[in-house]
């Protein structure tokens, strides 16, 4: 029998997505099943998923919640492109919304998910082998499992806990610790409780068979003070259940040969249709069509994290470098004037569009001759391994997965996948970007050198999917004390 695989996750492309964990959620599973391994999905039926193709479970669900039975509709349909089962709880008080998070009831909504996601396989007669779960919208899962399962059928089930990105960790006062439906016994320093607060994120990390992050290096970083947010201690003691497995990249959307949003196409044998795409992209965005300026992009929140605030102060003397800049983005307000402002007063170097515009993102990645991520500090990232697969080349800093994931420069030898930066300021951006352009001017044999080496690159999640079916092999293997048989 397949290895059995219940996937959470409180957000899921292309049904919905706010960051990058909607693209994790939408591509792993694909990759999952192709490797034979039987995995569900589960996720809100939020206001924005299309009802169409979508089959009502006869049914319904019923939640146990700490203020009695809730009771819930599932619907289900298969993830794009794959056999999945994604099923949808259906709940319109707590998913009927204008936007995903950010709600005075989100600990409600997304205990709601936990523990309805574990009642789903028990009317549906599906006992999975591991349950693995993502950031703190399901945190509460893995604790399930060691409390109100015991001696019921999923209490054999393995967990793996994914972090995302330690710096949301779903904390509320201590006293909203009774949503959970748990006896207060539970509210201390080894679970819930984390310096006087209610942290879900911590229980997890205490109750998961085994704990993933999103890159090597920053399994690595969120073990220190400057990266776990408060739980490095706690992540450090868990260090030898602690895998850093990189994400991937869907090339079923992100490959340039194929992608529907371009004006052109290409691939590493053939790049020709790239500066077709730039050319285009320039017309598009009102911007010069000239081949003999290098073209910056940024697709990105626009964010403190990010970096962003930096790149709106070096914003005007990156300008007084030859070069155009796009950037396509919403955020911080603050950073958003900034920007739209300094696009305003050089409308012929730079174009600023406020907005999420999946179109337009692939148009940048693919019309760019450099892709600009300046992040404080980055898990992992897609974007650069977007900019890879496009043929443009990553500015990054050296944090996270973009230093696990780009190769700086090396001048004598033409080698590396692009450009790193080890200091996060103004000066820091406007040099590298300097030495960006004039390595496209000026040694051209070796930016497409680099090219070729970033358009070889292996980011798809096949690869990422054998390092998870360890992981969940290695989980049942410590939750059942056997390995599992086929």
């Amino acid at each position: 029998m397949p290895l059995k695989v219940l996937y959470l996750a409180a957000e899921v492309h292309p049904f919905s997505k706010v960051g990058g964990l909607a693209d994790v959620a939408g591509a792993l599973p694909k990759h999952l099943a192709r490797r034979g391994i039987d995995v569900r999905v589960v996720t809100p039926l939020y206001q924005g998923v299309p009802r169409d193709g979508l089959e009502r479970l006869g049914r319904a669900l019923e939640v146990p919640m700490y203020s009695g039975p809730v009771h819930a509709g599932v619907r289900v349909g298969p993830l794009p492109g794959s056999d999945v089962p994604v099923y949808f709880i259906e709940h319109d008080h707590y998913y009927d919304r204008g936007w995903l998070y950010g709600h005075s009831d989100d600990l409600e909504r997304y205990v709601f998910l936990s523990r309805g996601a574990l009642e789903l396989t028990r009317i549906v007669d599906w006992v999975p082998d591991v349950v693995h779960a993502n950031d703190w919208h399901t945190a509460f899962a893995p604790v399930y499992l060691n409390t109100v399962e015991c001696g019921r059928p999923l209490q054999g089930a393995a967990s793996v806990f994914t972090l995302h990105n330690v710096g949301h960790q779903g904390d509320q006062d201590a006293g909203a610790h009774y949503i959970t439906g748990l006896g207060p016994e539970h509210y201390n320093a080894g679970e819930f409780e984390h310096f006087g607060r209610f942290n879900p994120m911590k229980a997890a990390l205490a109750h998961s068979t085994l704990l993933t992050t999103v890159s090597p290096r920053y399994a690595a970083e969120i073990q220190t003070g400057s990266f776990g947010g408060g739980l490095d201690g706690v992540l450090a003691a868990r260090a030898g259940d602690l895998r850093g497995i990189l994400n991937g990249i869907d090339e079923d959307h992100w490959h340039p040969g194929t992608d529907v949003h371009l004006s052109a196409h290409f691939d590493r044998t053939d790049r020709s249709g790239k500066a077709d795409c730039k050319v285009a992209l320039q017309a598009e965005l009102g911007l010069p069509q000239r081949a003999d300026v290098p073209l910056f992009g940024v697709v990105s929140r626009l964010t403190r994290q990010k970096g962003h605030d930096v790149l709106a102060d070096a914003v005007d003397r990156l300008l007084d470098l030859d070069l155009q800049l796009a950037v396509l983005g919403t955020g911080d307000p603050d950073i958003e004037h900034s920007l739209a402002s300094a696009a305003a007063r050089r409308p012929d170097r730079f174009a600023f569009r406020n907005g999420f515009n999946p179109r337009l993102e692939h148009r940048i990645q693919a019309g760019a001759d450099f892709l600009l991520v300046p992040s404080r500090f980055e898990p992992c990232g897609l974007t650069q391994l977007y900019a890879h697969r496009y043929g443009t080349l990553p500015i990054v800093r050296a944090t996270g997965g973009l230093a696990d994931t780009v190769v700086n420069y090396d001048e004598r030898t033409g080698a590396g996948t692009g450009f790193v930066l080890d200091d996060l300021s103004p000066e820091a951006i406007v040099g590298t970007a300097a030495w960006a352009s004039s390595t496209f001017r000026d040694r051209r044999h070796h930016l497409d050198a680099m090219r070729d080496r970033a358009m070889a690159l292996d980011w798809t999640w096949g690869r990422s999917a054998a390092e998870y079916e360890q992981v969940y092999l290695d989980a049942y293997s410590r939750r059942r004390g056997h390995a599992y048989a086929v």
